[in-house]
């Protein structure tokens, strides 16, 4: 079971430039755009605006996986 972890692998140099830079933005940031594309998406909703409401209500889960990988980014770390 101790073979779980791939400890001869290092991250790139481009990666670790990226989550340098992101371990720098608030968590909070990627929640607020998370609530913010939904409260976008219901607007163009009400305004009618159906196709457009559903692609930018999509952006929703992303924007919170990109603030879970920012959290461990956070707290793990990289190589």
């Amino acid at each position: 079971m101790t073979d779980l972890l791939n400890t001869q692998q290092e991250e790139g140099e481009v990666t670790k430039k990226l989550e340098a830079h992101t371990a720098k933005l608030p968590s909070a940031l990627f929640l607020t755009a998370s609530i913010a594309a939904m409260g976008v998406s219901l607007t163009l909703k009400c305004l009618g605006r159906k196709h457009l409401s559903l692609f930018v209500g999509q952006w929703a889960a992303p924007f919170l996986l990109f603030g879970i990988y920012n959290k461990i980014v956070k707290t793990e770390g990289h190589d």
